[in-house]
């Protein structure tokens, strides 16, 4: 019997009879299925966001929701190119036994990744407040979509650590 099965945890728990090997291998695994969700939508956002400087309004926009625009459109490469390099690393390194050093470095990479999609969605929401509303309007709303993120990804996962550590 595995220790998936002996446990009950199937592949999500790992378990004591887990070695190393097995453990680091269910940890890429893992990494892989959550950088799939995430590379789908900052793809989507990114060519969104290509596609913008060519509608018809976009002339229109203050000097300032152009340069806010720019920095969205940058922010959004730079999320989009952490996310992808997971993907790079295994490919340099694939058959050179180094799946520690690639875990660990896109662990890494995602963390930053999940950091980029959250200021990357607060200065679109910026961007269309600014537009739509007002510049202030837009910083509200910005600020409200990283306290959501935050609280979301970082709080409530952190505070019920706290509660199941009793």
């Amino acid at each position: 019997m595995t220790a998936s099965s002996s446990h009950g945890g199937g592949i999500q728990g790992g378990g004591p009879d887990e070695g190393p090997e097995e453990r680091i291998t269910r940890n890429w695994n893992e990494l892989l299925q959550e950088l799939r969700v995430l590379q789908t939508g900052v793809q989507i956002l990114t060519g969104f966001l290509l596609t913008v400087p060519f509608s018809p309004r976009f002339p229109d926009l203050a000097d300032h929701q152009q340069a806010i625009y720019l920095v969205v459109l940058l922010g959004s490469v730079v999320t989009t190119s952490l996310i992808l390099a997971p993907v790079s690393f295994h490919r340099t390194l694939f058959r050179k036994r180094q799946r520690p050093w690639l875990v660990k470095a896109s662990h890494i990479c995602a963390r930053a990744g999940l950091v980029g999609v959250a200021i990357v969605s607060a200065l679109v929401v910026l961007l269309v407040f600014d537009v739509v509303v007002s510049f202030g309007a837009g910083v509200i709303a910005s600020v409200a979509v990283l306290v959501l993120f935050v609280s979301l990804w970082a709080g409530l996962p952190l505070s019920n650590g706290r509660n199941n550590s009793a």
